[in-house]
């Protein structure tokens, strides 16, 4: 299924510009409970990197 997704990507100039302004975010967030971290992953758009990382 993944690759049937690049492809699609690859062929309309359209998807492929739009795609590249999205960013995945990766951020640490300690738990309440055992105060280990874990880790949140989002996929954001490139304008709202900062919004997403200031929000706790």
């Amino acid at each position: 299924m993944a690759k049937s997704a690049k492809t699609a990507i690859k062929k309309d100039p359209k998807l492929a510009a739009e795609a590249k302004n999205w960013t995945k975010v990766i951020r640490a967030v300690r738990s309440p409970k055992t105060g280990a971290y874990t880790f949140k992953e989002a996929i954001v758009h490139k304008d709202k990197v900062k919004e997403y990382l200031a929000q706790k």
